[in-house]
């Protein structure tokens, strides 16, 4: 069963559309643990998406990722397709490492990295 992370469906969606989208454009976050494990399944499946490449493969990521830019001549889904797809060509899974670092200061919350491997 998935994580409810305290939010209703709607908000919990777009909590993980933009930290998808985020972990994209930036390849790195720094997150709560239980978000980014949550997360990690998300992604996993965007980067899937784009190793397909088809037209339908990004229209499905382009309707779920925002249109954040990554820089001035490429948005998120344009960079999944062009440069993380190609990196992990070869690779079958396991595109994302979660590293913990500990408890956040104010609340004690569990922290973590994610990034893209």
């Amino acid at each position: 069963m998935a994580r409810k992370l305290g939010r209703t469906t709607d908000a919990r969606m777009a909590l993980l559309r933009n930290l998808a989208t985020d972990l994209i454009v930036h390849e790195r976050l720094e997150t709560t643990e239980a978000k980014a494990k949550e997360l990690r399944s998300v992604v996993e499946k965007m980067i899937t998406l784009g190793k397909r490449g088809d037209l339908h493969a990004r229209r499905q990521a382009a309707a779920f990722l925002y249109g954040t830019k990554a820089d001035e001549n490429q948005d998120a889904v344009q960079k999944l397709f062009s440069d993380i797809a190609g990196r992990y060509e070869e690779r079958q899974g396991g595109y994302t490492r979660v590293l913990k670092l500990g408890q956040r200061r104010g609340d004690g919350a569990a922290m973590a990295i994610i990034e893209l491997v």
